[in-house]
């Protein structure tokens, strides 16, 4: 950090007047939203390959007018120079949009001031139409490993007065200043550009392109190229010359590098805040705006990372009144001095960062404090350590799979998944991956996260992960385990064998469990109906919470869902002649779909090759195959596929899908009487505007959930992210076992639930590390539930009445009836069902004692409007406080 004081700071920004400006515009052009972001770092480095299968899968989030990458932590192997280089010069890339202007660039801001130790052209392919899809050219690189020359960073410290920065940050503003004036001069005051600067930072940068974000992993041959940290970003800016390269995203701070998904309306008034800096955009674009912003924070002001995150996604509302008093005062003071400069969202912004200070690498994510551009994050720890942050879950699971194809020491399933709350007491809206020296003297790194506070975000302690290996001993009770298996797939009744997996999953090896699906597997090869209770017994292990003793709990569903793929792959296709109730088809034998014959039941659809959406989706299968005849779907391979369950007519009743694996956006939305069972984790916008039938989520569900929906019953195992049910109608109802962000049925019309109206239990409640029930730390912990809602009820498990009423905006906290408690029983003995979460032993007991459900739940319900009308105006003519007398 700088010595920060002001005179040091004015001396700074007094340089950068200097800088030439006169040809800048500040319009902004062509707009549009929704954009893929993605990015991993890891505690070794990984090759760019790795990015780009995550890129693929999210290429419907762009549109091919602009994509890029950024790499952090690079491999000096790779780039042909010493890590003693790597660590300490600037790696200045400039993109030549004429190739002819290499030598006037050079001889004007590049020989004069700067010593090379290295200059070369960065690899291509020959013909860039060799990139299936790409249509322009990208711009020919060229990268520099480059230092001040001594006598003119002396001269430029002289100039400015800089005595007081220590020479490494005064070198650092020399690079940043430069690379302004290169820009200005061959990129932003001519009609024709030649050439921009993608990055200058030490040990990280930047290439980008008018494609797609995986075409630039193509061209410049950076599959096998290694780095600790990748990000990646589909489409274009929302704001500015989006039909070039250098419109594109990342952009460089200095050893920084940022994506964002979303838009702000306030782009004038950071541009004119950063004007007010002597900091003058050069791109014209929101994300430009947003790192100049990050650098003035950090390289300028020298706030730590903290308050750079107050000064971007201030902490507001009831969350500001929840911190300690300390924080406060000085948040109070971040928020007045940077409140006006505040983007406004929506966004959410993926930072790749290297501190070539303190040594370590970072990838961060930060969402603003209206949540509403999707982010997920997600952690494995073991052997080696992985953070990864994205738009959507099924990008960071391609980006899993990929890597554990290639190295065994990762899993195909993080550890532990997650979303952050914008401006909150809790999390801050923010988590930090770190990769800094493990200490152990041998150049090994260590990832560590943590969200904006410093609290660490940690996976269950003493497991490890399941190495994959060609060939496992057989387990001493191998004979037991068969029997077992033989045994309860027989049965009438399954739930015997569920008890008996249960009973020893938790103590077995890994040997063990393999072993025991392998059985499971044979076993279904013999008849339909050793399948079917296959399925459902592999389902189960799937589904349900249980301790995994020194075992990671993703491992052993890797175990689980691999074999479930097995017994899903081995079922006969249309063609085959063969008779049973499963058939098999897939999009190479898309062209055979027929209605079901004699005995056939269940269509398994392996939608891993499909495309995401369009006539072609796996969705329209679904609907094709349902006009034949077929009733009953299971579907597998997703890898973020939309609209699962649209399209459907009404009266479906009869109708089942089972969904496996990273289902996408969309799904069941619209649906009017079947029923979709998400066996894992699932995506944003599901249950749109649905009409009625039934939905169950053995896991979390992402934003806007059930948005305008009109009724349906719905089960959430896990948590929502925000604003489930907002706008939502008729008679919707809704279990969710863990909690949401916030705006949790914001304008909810509902009606009244004693009355046929619709209504969400919210039970607050997760598991721990050993799959006991336990209260999480609030059941909600934002500040907006229940608001401007009109009808409906929320029915909230809050035995300690930890949530307040200023958390409400539009309703009011009232006794639970005995008709209310009639009412929400039936859905939480089915939610008992579901989940095997037990009403007396996980929902009404309380610190190990049992509770009367009147003191374990609270209703929350609409106030009505007459009485709105009466606060306000009491409000407005006695002060906020007039009900404190």
């Amino acid at each position: 950090m700088y010595n920060s004081n002001d005179s040091t700071i004015d001396k700074i920004l007094l340089s950068r007047a200097k800088l030439p400006r006169e040809n800048i515009r500040d319009k902004k052009s062509a707009e549009e939203g929704g954009c893929g972001v993605t990015g991993f770092i890891s505690s070794i480095p990984v090759r760019g390959r790795h990015i780009y299968e995550p890129s693929v899968q999210m290429h419907n989030r762009g549109n091919g007018k602009g994509g890029g990458i950024a790499a952090v932590g690079l491999s000096a192997e790779d780039l042909g120079v010493s890590q003693e280089v790597l660590d300490t010069h600037y790696l200045l890339q400039i993109a030549l949009l004429d190739p002819k202007s290499r030598p006037e660039v050079e001889a004007s801001n590049i020989e004069p001031f700067l010593e090379v130790h290295k200059a070369e052209p960065i690899p291509t392919l020959d013909d860039y139409r060799e990139v299936d899809g790409l249509e322009i050219k990208p711009p020919d690189v060229w990268r520099y490993f480059v230092r001040v020359k001594n006598d003119v960073l002396e001269r430029f410290v002289e100039e400015n007065k800089f005595q007081d920065l220590k020479p490494g940050r005064a070198e650092d503003e020399f690079i940043y200043q430069n690379s302004f004036r290169l820009n200005q001069k061959f990129y932003s005051s001519l009609g024709v550009q030649q050439a921009f600067v993608l990055s200058h930072g030490r040990n990280i940068m930047i290439l980008k392109i008018v494609g797609y974000a995986e075409q630039v992993t193509q061209y410049y041959l950076l599959e096998d190229f290694k780095a600790h940290g990748w990000i990646a970003h589909q489409r274009y800016p929302t704001k500015g010359r989006v039909w070039h390269p250098g419109g594109a995203h990342p952009f460089i701070g200095l050893d920084e590098a940022l994506v964002h998904n979303g838009d702000f309306a306030n782009y004038h008034a950071v541009s004119e805040y950063l004007k007010q800096n002597n900091i003058f955009p050069q791109f014209l674009t929101d994300t430009e705006v947003s790192v100049l912003l990050l650098d003035l924070l950090n390289r300028t002001f020298g706030y730590p990372l903290e308050y750079i995150i107050e000064a971007l996604a201030p902490t507001s509302e009831y969350d500001f009144d929840l911190l300690p008093p300390e924080k406060q005062h000085i948040y109070r003071y971040i928020q007045a001095a940077h409140i006006h400069a505040s983007p406004d969202g929506p966004w959410f912004f993926i930072i790749a960062r290297n501190n070539p200070y303190e040594n370590y690498f970072q990838l961060i994510g930060i969402t603003d404090t209206s949540m509403l551009r999707p982010q997920v994050f997600a952690l494995q720890e073991g052997e080696v350590q992985i953070g990864l942050i994205c738009s959507e879950k099924q990008a960071i699971d391609a980006t899993l799979k990929n890597l554990a194809a290639e190295d065994n020491r990762f899993c195909p399933i993080a550890d532990k998944y997650w979303n952050a709350r914008g401006g909150s007491v809790t999390d801050g809206g923010s988590f930090i991956f770190t990769v800094k020296d493990a200490g152990k003297g041998d150049g090994s790194k260590k990832l560590v996260c943590t969200n904006k506070f410093g609290q660490v975000v940690k996976t269950p302690r003493n497991q490890r992960h399941y190495k994959l290996t060609p060939e496992l001993s057989t387990p001493a009770n191998a004979g037991e385990i068969s029997q077992a298996v033989a045994n309860g797939l027989t049965a009438t009744d399954i739930s015997g064998f569920r008890d008996y997996c249960l009973k020893h999953i938790t103590a077995w090896s890994y040997t063990e469990i393999q072993y025991l699906c392998d059985e499971i597997i044979k076993q279904a090869n013999f008849n339909d109906a050793n399948k079917s209770k296959a399925i459902e017994a592999l389902t189960f292990l799937n589904d349900r919470h249980f301790p995994t003793g020194d075992k990671k709990r993703s491992s052993v569903l890797q175990i689980i869902r691999e074999s479930l793929v097995s017994i899903f792959n081995a079922s006969p296709n249309l063609n085959e002649k063969t008779s049973g109730i499963y058939r098999y088809i897939d999009w190479d034998f898309r062209n055979t779909l027929r209605p079901p014959r004699k005995n056939e039941k269940v269509l398994v659809i392996n939608t891993r090759e499909f495309p995401p959406e369009g006539e072609d989706c796996d969705a329209r299968l679904i609907c094709a195959a349902y006009e034949m005849g077929w009733k009953q779907f299971v579907c597998y391979g997703y890898k973020g596929q939309r609209f699962c369950g649209c399209g459907l007519s009404k009266e479906t009743d009869d109708v089942r899908i089972d969904v496996y694996d990273s289902s996408g956006d969309y799904l069941a939305s619209g649906i009017d009487g079947l029923e979709i069972i998400v066996h894992g984790n699932a995506q944003d916008q599901l249950g749109q505007i649905m009409k009625r039938g039934k939905l169950v989520i053995y896991g979390d569900v992402g934003q806007t959930f059930m948005y305008g929906a009109k009724g349906g019953e719905v089960f959430v195992l896990g948590n929502a992210a925000g604003r489930p049910l907002i706008n939502a109608v008729g008679r919707p109802r809704v279990v969710i076992n863990g909690t949401c962000l916030d705006f949790l049925a914001e304008s909810f019309m509902a009606g009244d639930p004693l009355n046929g109206g619709g209504f969400v239990i919210l039970n607050g409640i997760e598991f721990d590390d050993d799959a006991k029930v336990i209260d999480q730390t609030t059941p909600y912990p934002g500040s907006n539930l229940f608001s401007l809602a009109s009808g409906g009820a929320i029915y909230l498990r809050d035995p300690h009445q930890k949530v307040v009423y200023d958390q409400l905006n539009g309703g009011e906290f009232v006794d639970l009836s005995p008709a209310d408690w009639e009412l929400i029983l039936p859905y939480l003995k089915e939610n008992q069902k579901l989940f095997g979460i037990s009403i007396e032993n996980d929902l009404l007991t309380v610190n190990g004692e049992q509770k009367r459900y009147q003191d374990v739940y609270r209703k929350v319900q609409a106030v009505t409007l007459d009485v709105l009308a009466k606060e306000s105006v009491a409000a407005e003519e006695w002060g906020e406080d007039w009900q404190d007398d």
